[in-house]
């Protein structure tokens, strides 16, 4: 089988059609064991998607997002560093890049958790 380019690829998904390409997501990961980043970001631009069919789905899933590093700018990054996966020098990237979020789509109570942990290091937070 001969390898497809990036720009076939990107052909191939333009000739589809909003629900072909949801099934095509959720077929990509299942296969790979992967989560897809944003979906609830991509679908909000298209037209014909209810706004209600966004509201419910943020009901159960909260983004975390650091407005303000504070003056302990330090140990900002290292509660960062607890709740991520990230790396030092990301994590000083994304609190220097503040506002940016630090989790997306986690469950309310930790939501809640990473906003304390975040405010009790003197960085400001907020939760959508």
């Amino acid at each position: 089988m001969a390898k497809l380019s990036q720009e076939d690829l990107l052909a191939q998904f333009e000739e589809m059609t909003l629900i072909e390409l949801s099934e095509f997501v959720k077929a990509f990961e299942e296969k790979f064991d992967v989560t897809a980043a944003a979906p609830a970001a991509v679908m909000a631009g298209v037209p014909g998607v209810p706004a209600a069919a966004e509201a419910e789905a943020e009901k159960d899933e909260f983004d975390v997002i650091l407005t303000g590093a504070g003056d302990k700018k330090i140990q900002v990054i290292k509660v960062v560093r607890e709740l991520t996966s990230l790396g030092l020098k990301e994590a000083k990237d994304l609190v220097d890049g503040a506002p940016k979020p630090v989790l997306e789509k986690v469950a309310k109570d930790a939501a809640d958790k990473a906003k304390e942990a975040l405010e009790g290091a003197g960085a400001s937070v907020e939760v959508k």
